[in-house]
């Protein structure tokens, strides 16, 4: 865990320190970045989808609805879950309270086996690649968040809307899921308040290892 993040700054109601030339490169990076990797991977794609239909059937594509820069939209991930998942979590409330705590589940049982795996590999985030080709998302970032989620920003809530969310960034290589949720809040912020190009990088050099290792993944 990085204890940079408990040095968070209290100016909660102001924007990223992003200039407008890094942010353009920023976007240039994520557009061809985006771009590479979904042809590199396409075969990744379409075995990891013909598995998910062969195990569950369809859909292959889970869309969650998340918060960003310009308001909602649908964040695409390959589906990890039970069609009946949403009522598994309905009629158990002991589940329905743990994942209203920290908006995870340590032992899911909507997952399927494959699902589990894919989660664990990190691999269910690939179609997100998508949503940074449609400006959505960026390849670093801080962490996706519901509408749900966002309440637990508090005096935050603004600043944390001011960057579009990462497929990977600080949170997931300080932690991921091993940190309480208000420690994912600090890492957030500390992110957009201190971000600069030369940390995104850090980031991407640091994910693979990570999600070879599958630290705080599930």
């Amino acid at each position: 865990m990085a204890s940079d993040a408990t040095q968070l700054t209290t100016c909660a109601g102001s924007a990223a320190r992003i200039h407008p030339m890094q942010r353009s490169v920023k976007s240039c990076l994520d557009y061809i970045g985006a771009g590479v990797l979904i042809v590199l991977l396409s075969p990744v794609f379409v075995f990891v989808g013909a598995l998910v239909v062969l195990q569950s059937g369809w859909p292959v594509i889970y869309r969650r609805r998340v918060l960003g820069m310009r308001g909602e939209f649908d964040a695409f991930k390959f589906r990890t879950m039970r069609p009946d998942a949403d009522a598994v979590l309905a009629s158990d409330p002991v589940l329905r309270a743990e994942f209203e705590q920290n908006f995870k589940l340590k032992r899911d049982p909507r997952l399927t086996r494959l699902g589990a795996f894919l989660r664990r590999s990190s691999l269910d985030e690939l179609p997100q690649l998508f949503n940074v080709l449609k400006g959505q998302m960026s390849l670093v970032g801080p962490r996706m968040v519901t509408l749900a989620e966002l309440e637990k920003y508090g005096e935050y809530k603004v600043l944390r809307l001011t960057v579009k969310p990462g497929i990977t960034g600080y949170w997931q290589v300080h932690g991921r899921q091993e940190v309480h949720y208000d420690e994912r809040v600090r890492m957030d912020m500390y992110y957009i308040q201190n971000w600069s190009l030369m940390m995104d990088l850090k980031i991407l050099i640091k994910t693979p290892l990570k999600v070879l290792r599958k630290e705080g993944a599930y």
